[in-house]
């Protein structure tokens, strides 16, 4: 503590980021300061902390801090190192799946819509959809509405035969010429509209086609046009009357009882309130306006920016409003609402919080149990040298030794990091030998260290090998040939599930019940899965009917019976017994064998 207290005597008025570190040297909090020096020293001296982050500074061995020029900037390097770092008391966003949009190509000659995730600046987008309504419906409309194209049809002075779309009555067929340029941008203005949430004409629209249908007794499209309608008056059952028609705006609230926290976002969108969306989190920050803050930077990252963001009265909100203008080029307005509608739906995200907190607190512990305290467990049993952080398995899979692939799965504090994860194709290793795979797949992963590459691959604290003492003996001679000697290497046999180390000749069994195998277990299946899914697109991509000529009583003719029957040998790979004993010529006894081959191969 004395080596801390001199650091905590020299730290300066600067704004910045500082980063804590516990005695493995492993960074467990990145946070930013306006002022360096008030806001670190406040963790080692008031009295005044919060259960998580006193259980934090107990943990806290060593800091360092990054100056920088102003708070915005420090606001940007703290994101960028939290996403680097991923620190166990930080706020780390697991949860980041993005919801559909549905775009206009308006920069094309003749824009079609189309259903996205990803937001880029090359179109009209509207949405997100979310809270039951389904952008296939909305898009269902636009085209048998507005004959508005969703091919990726090329519009060109050529013109092309009409498709089944404009036949149908669900397309004006630009690409053949049926329409002019003016025509068709008339309906995409049309189908804008409605989108924006003008759905009035549009209800009119598809009233009249259901009455249309119905006098002349075509009875399923007129049913048709009825499920449409009733679509659409959910949608607009979902306005909220008193906000403003062109309120884009998020509504962000914060609830905890300052060991855990929730966050409960609901999304408006042309004044209809889309839907919303409940984060459970865990985090060391000092003050609730420092996790609030860090959760709306870490959101926004996979999220699209609206005009209004609507939040409690502790949000920084000038500081945010700076750093979306200079990072992203676009003005958002922080509204910290005290009054009328957007308080009362402040008030609403607010209850769905808390409630959402107090139904998670037992999740959430329990979800400690197996990953946090998990790797802290494995570190106890098997005598790690440091809690390990950074974890990768390694698996093989290959059929007699065709096409073989490796996976490198990576979890960090016991949760899977899939952005991180690895494929490899094993190159120069004949036939089916696992051992020289994995040694391969080793070097390739080794010598990455030390190198421009290590910011993509960081230096892991633990390496596990799906196998036994084997397969760990050949990783270990690359490891030697590397002179690694600070990574901690060891493998998991999956028959009797045996733990075999560097530092023993008998295997470690651990507990079935406890929960630092149960983490072992989800990441060596992890493994196994991600390798088993390479190998099956690889396979799927070309016929590799000559793999099963190594099954005994596979003859050419039954080859091509089951190719035919199946189509790739992938979907053979996938095929029951029952399905493969209906193949023309296999039968029961056959098809047994082949089920029994490849389930052992993979």
């Amino acid at each position: 503590m004395g080596a801390l207290k001199e650091k905590l005597n020299l730290l300066p008025d600067n704004p910045g980021v500082y980063i804590m570190l516990d005695k493995d040297g492993i960074v467990i909090y990145v946070g930013k300061a306006r002022v360096l020096k008030n806001r670190v020293r406040q963790y080692f001296h008031s009295t005044a902390k919060s259960e998580k982050v006193a259980a934090m500074v107990e943990n806290i061995a060593d800091f360092y801090y990054i100056i920088t020029q102003t708070e915005i900037d420090a606001l940007a390097l703290e994101n960028n190192l939290i996403k680097k770092y991923k620190p166990k008391y930080n706020i780390l966003l697991k949860d980041d799946k993005t919801y559909p949009y549905i775009k206009v190509h308006t920069k094309e000659d003749f824009p079609r819509v189309s259903i996205t995730r990803k937001i880029k600046k090359d179109g009209k987008y509207f949405g997100p959809f979310m809270g039951g309504v389904r952008c296939g419906d909305i898009l269902d409309i636009v085209s048998s509405v507005y004959k508005v194209r969703t091919c990726k049809t090329v519009t060109g002075e050529k013109p092309k035969k009409p498709c089944l779309a404009y036949h149908l009555g669900r397309c004006l067929a630009p690409c053949a010429h049926l329409c002019t340029r003016e025509e068709y941008a008339e309906r995409v203005k049309a189908a804008i509209s409605f989108l924006d949430g003008n759905y009035e004409e549009t209800e009119e629209l598809l009233r009249e086609k259901m009455l249309r249908f119905a006098e002349n007794e075509e009875f399923e499209l007129a049913m048709e046009y009825r499920e449409k309608l009733q679509m659409l008056s959910k949608l607009k059952l979902k306005r909220i009357t008193s906000l403003n028609r062109s309120l884009n705006a998020d509504i962000i609230a914060l609830k905890t009882n300052y060991l855990y926290s929730a966050v409960n976002v609901l999304v408006t969108r042309s004044g209809i309130m889309q839907g919303g969306s409940n984060f459970a989190l865990e985090d060391g920050s000092f003050t609730e306006a420092d996790a609030l803050t860090a959760f709306i930077l870490q959101f926004y990252t996979n999220h699209e920016l609206p005009d209004e963001i609507i939040t409690q009265e502790y949000c920084e909100k000038e500081l945010l409003e700076k750093y979306f203008r200079d990072r992203f080029g676009k003005k958002v307005e922080i509204v910290l609402a005290k009054q009328g509608v957007k308080k009362q739906l402040l008030d609403m995200a607010e209850k769905n919080a808390a409630e959402y907190l107090s139904k998670s607190i037992d999740k959430i512990k329990h979800k400690d149990d197996m990953t946090k305290n998990a790797c802290q467990r494995l570190k106890e049993i098997l005598g790690l040298k440091k809690y390990p952080k950074r974890m990768e398995c390694y698996d093989i899979s290959n059929i007699s030794g065709v096409d073989k692939v490796g996976s490198m799965v990576v979890f960090i504090d016991g949760e899977a990091d899939r952005s991180s994860y690895r494929r490899f194709k094993i190159k120069t290793v004949e036939g089916a030998n696992d051992y020289a795979s994995h040694q391969e797949m080793m070097k390739r992963r080794l010598a990455k260290l030390g190198t421009a590459e290590e910011e993509r691959f960081p230096k892991p604290d633990l390496i596990i090998i799906d196998g036994g003492k084997g397969q760990l003996s050949a990783v270990k001679e690359i490891f030697d040939e590397a002179g690694v000697t600070d990574i901690e290497l060891i493998s998991l046999a999956e028959r009797e599930e045996e733990v075999f180390t560097l530092f023993s000749s008998e295997s470690i069994r651990i507990d079935h019940r406890d929960y630092a195998l149960k983490m072992l277990q989800r990441i060596r299946d992890e493994a196994h899965r991600f390798a088993v899914t390479y190998f099956r697109s690889l396979h799927s991509k070309r016929n590799l009917a000559s793999v099963l000529t190594e099954i005994d009583g596979i003859g050419a003719k039954k080859r091509m019976a089951l190719m035919d029957t199946f189509g790739t040998i992938d979907k053979i790979m996938s095929a029951s017994v029952e399905e493969l004993g209906k193949v023309n010529g296999i039968g029961e006894e056959l098809a047994k064998k082949i089920y029994t081959y490849f389930k052992e191969q993979l």
